[in-house]
């Protein structure tokens, strides 16, 4: 029996690819076996998938995961529900849904984006992007 051509990904991941940050988390996570496809979308040049009802800054500003029953999530709810999907990360989603923990790591996760850029300069310095032909 054939397999439909062109279906989704029962998950989409929604990641900031020009920041080197998450360069290197998404590239992390994409080397670890998840419990369903994931689909990794890079809002900074490609929103070909953009069914979030999202605008790219809005993409772009948080992580965000789109659910196998449809729903967006964005910042720690997303990370807890993509870690959720990594049978070697489930321990951490797990504790990320206990009660008042979402909200916990809510907060965090807004104190990093406050910080974000900061880090994003750094990381830059430390990693410059190779320069074309070299």
């Amino acid at each position: 029996m054939n397999s439909p051509v062109n279906v989704p990904a029962p998950v989409s991941v929604f990641f900031d690819g020009s920041c080197p940050l998450c360069q290197r988390e998404v590239r992390m996570y994409q080397k670890i076996p998840s419990t369903v496809p994931i689909q990794w979308v890079d809002v900074s040049s490609n929103l070909q998938d953009n069914t979030t009802g999202r605008s790219c800054a809005e993409l772009m500003s948080r992580f965000h995961v789109r659910t196998a029953e449809g729903t967006v999530l964005s910042g720690a709810r997303a990370f807890v529900a993509l870690w959720l999907l990594f049978p070697s990360w489930r321990w951490l989603g797990r504790i990320g849904s206990l009660p008042l923990m979402p909200t916990i790591l809510e907060v965090a996760y807004r104190g990093f984006l406050l910080i974000r850029p900061g880090i994003q300069w750094v990381f830059r310095k430390i990693y410059p992007d190779p320069k074309p032909g070299k």
